[in-house]
């Protein structure tokens, strides 16, 4: 449980954000089109996630606006804006403001996003509704950079987030158990048998007889 400011007054959030480092937890949320959108269709690309209570309320709106503009010159980066607000009022807003370079998803179906990422507001007249944070990925989607805004009537910081992401360290593999092949979540031999008939130690417990094709 985290504690932030609503106008000067104390509330407190569900939980924590994920730690620098940590992989992001998955989630499924709703595009404005309703399709069920999550954090597996944005594979292979940086995120940013701009975190907030509602739309309907000026700094919401503004740090919209200020992350459309940011997105143009972000390389393979996709920008999240997040609330419980309907897909509707996401559609309408965009379309009235012009807003072309985020991408806009709703809480609507259920809660697993503010509950995993520890944002949900549990107290105070925001109760329900998910506290004004950015949380940056890597094209990995491990966590680089995080800010809960203490005060969720401020803008969060966008350069600073913008800073995280351009300087992030890329490394050359994904979290998943990988070898040279590259594909999550299956271990792959990496020894190499002498002679063409050789085999693999018996004591090697990643690697054996019936996956040398792997190697």
């Amino acid at each position: 449980m985290a504690k932030v400011l609503l106008d000067g007054k104390t509330v407190h959030t569900s939980g924590t954000l994920p730690e620098k480092g940590s992989v992001a937890p998955g989630f499924v949320l709703v595009s404005t089109d309703l399709k069920d959108v999550r954090l597996s269709d944005f594979n292979g690309s940086r995120i940013i996630m701009n975190i907030f209570p509602s739309l309907e309320t000026m700094v919401c709106a503004e740090s919209i606006r200020r992350f459309n503009a940011l997105a143009d010159r972000l390389d393979n980066t996709r920008v999240l804006c997040i609330s419980r607000d309907l897909p509707f009022a996401h559609d309408r807003f965009n379309r009235k403001e012009g807003i072309d370079g985020v991408v806009s998803l709703s809480e609507m179906r259920n809660t697993d996003f503010g509950d995993h990422y520890g944002l949900r507001i549990v107290d105070g007249p925001f109760a329900g509704l998910l506290s004004r944070s950015v949380i940056v990925l890597d094209a990995h989607h491990r966590v680089v950079y995080t800010q809960l805004v203490p005060e969720i009537g401020d803008e969060p910081d966008y350069e600073s987030a913008v800073h995280a992401l351009e300087t992030a360290d890329e490394p050359d593999t994904d979290p998943g158990v990988q070898g040279a092949a590259g594909v999550e979540g299956e271990a792959f031999c990496t020894k190499v048998p002498n002679g063409e008939h050789a085999r693999l130690s018996d004591s090697d417990d990643a690697c054996d007889d019936g996956r040398s094709g792997k190697i």
